[in-house]
């Protein structure tokens, strides 16, 4: 791991404490909100040296982290979005949406369209894995009647 790759993990982890300020989270949870966008932003290098498309990364890192999140839930005993909602703030695709808007402007119509499809898939991605993850969490931690 490279000095500029852990300096972006910890602007991860600025940027969720950031967020948790602004969420108004406070104590233990703050801690836990900081630590999840630090674990976002590692997880997302982590794979990105292994998996070379983003998309999939997206969708890993966010699978993960709201599993983290359902979980820290769960024990804080605090809503979930406390901690998806900052967890996830460092793989927000805002650096691509940018760029998409800039090349709609300039009148660039394919790398606006090109830009545009990679940002959508991005942020599809990010919620197919926060879908999927409240849903199997949902399934295995909730109890059952009988």
């Amino acid at each position: 791991m490279t000095l500029t790759e852990f300096l972006q993990i910890l602007a991860g982890g600025v940027g969720s404490l950031g967020f948790a300020c602004l969420f108004n989270i406070r104590g233990k949870r703050l801690v836990v909100a900081t630590l999840g966008g630090v674990l976002s932003w590692f997880l997302f290098v982590i794979f990105s040296y292994f998996i070379p498309n983003e998309p999939i990364n997206y969708f890993i890192v966010s699978f993960l982290l709201s599993i983290f999140a359902e979980v820290m839930a769960r024990i804080m005993k605090t809503p979930t979005t406390t901690f998806i909602t900052t967890s996830l703030v460092p793989l927000i695709p805002g650096g691509s949406l940018y760029y998409t808007m800039a090349y709609g402007f300039q009148g660039q119509a394919t790398r606006f369209v090109t830009k545009g499809v990679a940002t959508l898939a991005k942020a599809a991605a990010l919620a197919l894995g926060i879908i999927i993850a409240a849903t199997l969490t949902k399934l295995v931690l909730t109890p059952r009647k009988k």
